[in-house]
């Protein structure tokens, strides 16, 4: 394996951009492909050293992340990785894989929005006509599909992993690179989130309103979070009921083919439920 002097990356996800570091010239190729589209040069907020051990190996297993004094600690099968939010700096010693990379990012970021508001969602976005529409639910109920039957003035923000943060003007929907089915990433931008949609397939096109209590429920679900931490949690709680009080959120029942879109665009004459 050759190894040359220190590179530098800045990954610009979700407005936060992180200075990514190695001295391995092969992994270094392979983060510049892999976030293509998210590189940035704005000053980095945050920055994180990468060891990278021999192999290639994929982890099944959960992720575990806990404090430790003023770190965060974040391990699995095919990574280790130590994170001060003080300092805003880290380390990571991990396999040659671009998912270990993913995950890695993934979970830094759920801990930065945990303390800025927002979260990660298992959800698809998209932008319509300037607002950002949110499509969350279980494995199948139908995120990748909605994604697939947009039309061509729609802007993929994601298909897996949504990105959401309060802003000045409302909860903002940015793009990732954290692709799913569509094995391609979003496009690198945002908007204001007009509505999120729960997902169920169905024999026709119907949108419903939901109880802020079922809302919240199903929103909690769906977030993305992986510390073992009860300060942490409960911050990620009151972000979803914010969330769930200042955004419409809808149960969208869909048969899939692009006139869905046609009732996504007209959702708002649809009461809440309460």
């Amino acid at each position: 394996m050759t190894f040359t002097s220190k590179k530098i990356a800045c990954v610009e996800i979700g407005g936060v951009p992180i200075s990514l570091s190695t001295d391995n010239a092969r992994f270094f190729d392979l983060l510049l492909r892999r976030y293509d589209g998210f590189l940035s040069t704005a000053r980095p907020e945050f920055s994180l050293d990468f060891d990278i051990t021999e192999g290639g190996l994929v982890s099944d297993e959960d992720a575990r992340v806990r404090r430790q004094g003023r770190e965060w600690l974040l391990e699995r099968g095919d990574f280790q990785a130590r994170w001060n939010p003080e300092s805003r700096t880290g380390s990571v010693r991990q396999n040659a894989n671009p998912y270990s990379l993913d995950s890695v990012l993934r979970i830094l970021h759920s801990l930065i929005l945990a303390e800025r508001g927002g979260f990660l969602l298992h959800a698809a976005s998209a932008i319509c006509e300037s607002q950002a529409f949110v499509f969350s639910g279980v494995s199948g109920a139908g995120k990748t599909t909605m994604t697939r039957l947009a039309p061509a003035d729609v802007t993929l923000l994601t298909d897996e992993v949504s990105y959401i943060r309060p802003g000045v003007d409302g909860y903002q929907a940015f793009g990732t690179p954290f692709a799913g089915e569509l094995k391609r990433a979003g496009e690198n931008c945002h908007a204001p989130i007009s509505a999120l949609f729960f997902l169920e397939k169905g024999p026709g096109n119907c949108v419903e309103g939901l109880p802020p209590t079922d809302a919240i429920r199903r929103l909690m679900r769906n977030i993305l979070f992986f510390a073992e931490d009860p300060e942490s949690v409960e911050k990620v709680l009151a972000s979803a009921c914010d969330f769930v009080a200042r955004v419409p959120i809808r149960l969208l029942t869909f048969y899939p083919d692009d006139r869905v879109w046609d009732t996504v665009r007209h959702f708002e004459g649809v009461p809440v439920n309460v």
